[in-house]
């Protein structure tokens, strides 16, 4: 008896066949293991062939992930030994790895003095590096990634060819001789830019470290992007990065040497410094130890992550403190990927720049994830950790392409019991971004030959991704956002059944019309009931109020307190204005920490929720009974939160408590299993508090903010619609 396989998942450019291979080879099978876009295929003969599989799953190489296996029994062939054959290509299913931060082994032979890649600054190999960045097409082969214009050399060829290497066709395999340079470029007069000689690769990155170690703003080139970086100890470096960039108070994330060096100006937990050392490298949300000015001025966390690059490793050899570690991008637009469009952009924000000649075929951003009661929760999915793909047992829903929200878009297909979601494309408010948008939906369908049958996006008419699945001549359902976020829930926790949903977040269109955003659903994976929401309140200023939280937040309480503000005659008349009705969660933040003085406006989103968490004192346990009625009154807390103005501890602790309770309280009201959803709940120590007083389901896998959006439209297409055939 001949079987045949054919496994689906995170299965090529990650060293499985040749664990394949070696298992194969160590039972005394015989037959063949082959790379195609449908997965990967093996066909095996002989005695042991019934202990394969046991063997095989659990002998995975570090980054590989099983979705699904077929199993076929075929008559006999009579291989005379098991070989590894070349990629065949038929319908492509397979996933694509994430980009992974350079591995142990790389890393030891980068610093041993007798290894021909000694200090070279692509070392990589099939356990490591760059993945989803550099590929063009599946089957990932050489020739499909951005690595073909780099011919191998004999002595790279000779590992690529060698089952038992652990450079065993790795792709972007190369060293001194075959690989990529880098190379540094300077401003020279009239605006023009030259490239600087050095006659060592490890000279250009000591010159670009000794220009962040005397106060130079730089850019690096990533695996998927360029970085703005200089020296996070240096006030006035990081202050004129501010400058110049524009970007007044939003933090910025730190790159440091080490684990140890971390510690010096962050606590952190033993889960913290877990995702800090994990492969995937993610930026992680911490407490802050050691406060360095201009980082993240007014709140209590830093972002911090440790190199992921055998570059960065190298560029820390000659320094001794963190660095700034940015996106390189203009305010809402994607991270750039080129030098060129680098200059263009951001020329007179960079003093220079460590580029290199491997093309970045698709941008991606750095994770972000924080701990809340020691599980991960991810505020942006993506390098490392995108795109990510989810096994469906079902065949009967079309192919579905859906679009997500117009902040912090991904986008999701579903095809073939498969579903994908994108790495973090960002917010849809610019030219560039809409740009990427499309990039990402076209690469995707490029990548899986796929065409979709329908389209699933947002009901709001002015969401640049509704408005351009309008424009696509193609079947288009339109989901309710709220309705979104606790679906992604449902679809992530494998739920079936009557749940009661907590959905707080800034915005999202609702039915009559108004911004919804502090929503408490009924809900099913066909429909939802609105059951409660936060009493609706004019959103005086529309967007500029958002900026602004005067406008609304002086018109929310009694007249009596609003009249001791000086613009309070402008505000009444503005009530009368035509400005839409909101019931934001996220609102709500703003209003209390504008009220009690925390702050005079939002410099960034979530910059309330942010300074409401430092000021949270434990040993507060008050809190204001918010009644349960159809429409939720807060009015308590805004006077509350005027008349405690500038008492900042007692106003926050009494504020979150307030929300917890009333949590709690409809949870136990309607005795229905809870979901929570939405970027409200990015908030650690609401999140946590919940967490602590009853079970609840949540987004782990995917982010609880907009990010997971275009998981529930999928999740929707999934669960409610057929193809026309019913097959």
């Amino acid at each position: 008896m001949r079987y045949k396989y054919i496994i689906n998942g995170i299965v090529q450019g990650v060293g499985f066949r040749p664990t394949v291979y070696k298992i194969a080879t160590s039972l005394n099978l015989k037959g063949y293991v082959l790379n195609s876009s449908d997965g990967v295929i093996i066909e095996i003969e002989g005695k042991n062939r019934d202990k394969f599989l046991n063997e095989l799953k659990n002998n995975l190489p570090p980054l590989a992930k099983i979705e699904k296996i077929e199993c076929f029994k075929l008559p006999l062939k009579n291989y005379k030994d098991f070989e590894i054959k070349y990629s065949i290509n038929t319908t492509k299913t397979t996933s694509i790895s994430p980009d992974i931060s350079v591995c142990e082994d790389c890393l030891k032979e980068m610093r041993d003095k007798n290894n021909r890649r000694y200090l070279y600054p692509f070392i990589n190999c099939t356990n490591c590096g760059p993945r989803y960045t550099i590929i063009e097409n599946i089957p990932y082969d050489r020739v499909n990634t951005s690595m073909k214009k780099f011919k191998m050399c004999e002595n790279c060829k000779k590992e690529y060819e060698n089952p038992i290497e652990r450079r065993f066709h790795a792709e972007p395999i190369s060293c001194y001789e075959c690989g990529p340079k880098l190379s540094v470029k300077f401003k020279i007069e009239n605006g023009k830019w030259a490239v600087k000689d050095f006659n060592r690769e490890i000279k250009k990155i000591e010159f670009i470290a000794n220009k962040i170690k005397e106060g130079k703003i730089v850019a690096i080139k990533g695996l998927g992007g360029f970085h703005l970086v200089c020296d996070a100890t240096n006030e006035k470096s990081v202050y004129e990065l501010r400058k110049r960039k524009n970007r007044p108070l939003k933090p910025f994330a730190m790159m440091f040497r080490d684990i140890e060096m971390i510690k010096k100006y962050a606590d952190i937990s033993n889960k913290e410094k877990e995702l800090i050392l994990s492969k995937e490298r993610p930026i992680v949300i911490v407490k802050k130890k050691k406060e360095l000015k201009g980082i993240a001025d007014k709140i209590d966390r830093y972002g911090v992550f440790l190199p992921y690059t055998p570059i960065h490793y190298l560029l820390f050899d000659f320094l001794d403190f963190p660095i700034v570690a940015t996106s390189a991008n203009i305010s809402d637009e994607p991270i750039i990927r080129d030098s060129k469009e680098l200059i263009e952009k951001l020329g007179s924000v960079v003093d220079f720049i460590l580029d290199n000649n491997r093309d970045i075929i698709n941008a991606c951003d750095d994770s972000v994830v924080q701990v809340v009661n020691e599980e991960r929760l991810f505020m942006r999915l993506s390098r490392g950790f995108a795109p990510k793909s989810f096994y469906i047992d079902k065949k009967t829903s079309p192919n579905i392409l859906a679009l997500g929200a117009n902040q912090k878009n991904t986008i999701s297909l579903y095809f073939n019991q498969k579903v994908i979601l994108s790495p973090h494309i960002g917010d849809l408010k610019t030219l560039g971004s809409i740009e990427f948008f499309e990039r990402t939906i076209n690469t995707f369908r490029r990548l899986y030959e796929f065409k979709e049958d329908v389209i699933i996006c947002d009901k709001h008419p002015y969401y640049e991704s509704t408005k351009w699945a309008l424009s696509q001549n193609k079947e288009v359902i339109q989901i309710q956002h709220h309705f979104s976020h606790a679906l992604s829930v449902m679809f992530e926790n494998s739920l079936d059944g009557e749940f009661l949903a907590f959905l707080f977040d800034g915005t999202g269109y609702g039915d009559d019309g108004s911004i919804w955003g502090g929503e408490v659903f009924r809900v099913t994976k066909h429909n939802y009931e609105r059951i409660h929401y936060i009493k609706p309140f004019k959103l005086i200023g529309s967007e500029k109020g958002v900026k602004n939280p005067s406008n609304y937040a002086i018109s929310l309480i009694d007249e009596q307190l609003a009249k001791n503000f000086k613009n309070y005659e402008i505000i009444k008349k503005l009530q009368n204005g035509p400005f839409p009705l909101t019931s934001s969660m996220g609102r709500v933040f703003d209003a209390v920490a504008f009220l009690s003085g925390m702050i005079d406006r939002n410099e960034y989103e979530g910059i309330s929720g942010l300074i409401i968490e430092k000021f949270y004192n434990e040993n507060i346990k008050g809190f204001i009974d918010i009644g349960i009625k159809k429409e939720l009154d807060f009015k308590e807390i805004f006077n509350f939160a005027y008349l405690n103005r500038g008492k900042f501890e007692l106003v926050s602790s009494i504020f979150i408590n307030s929300l917890v309770n009333l949590v709690v309280k409809l949870s136990k009201y309607y005795n229905l299993p809870v979901i929570l959803s939405g970027g409200v709940f990015q908030n650690k120590t609401l999140l946590g508090k919940i967490l602590k007083n009853i079970y609840a389901y949540y987004n782990k896998e995917i982010p609880i903010n907009d990010g997971g959006i275009s998981i529930g439209q999928v999740a929707y297409g999934i669960w409610n619609l057929r193809r026309e055939n019913g097959t």
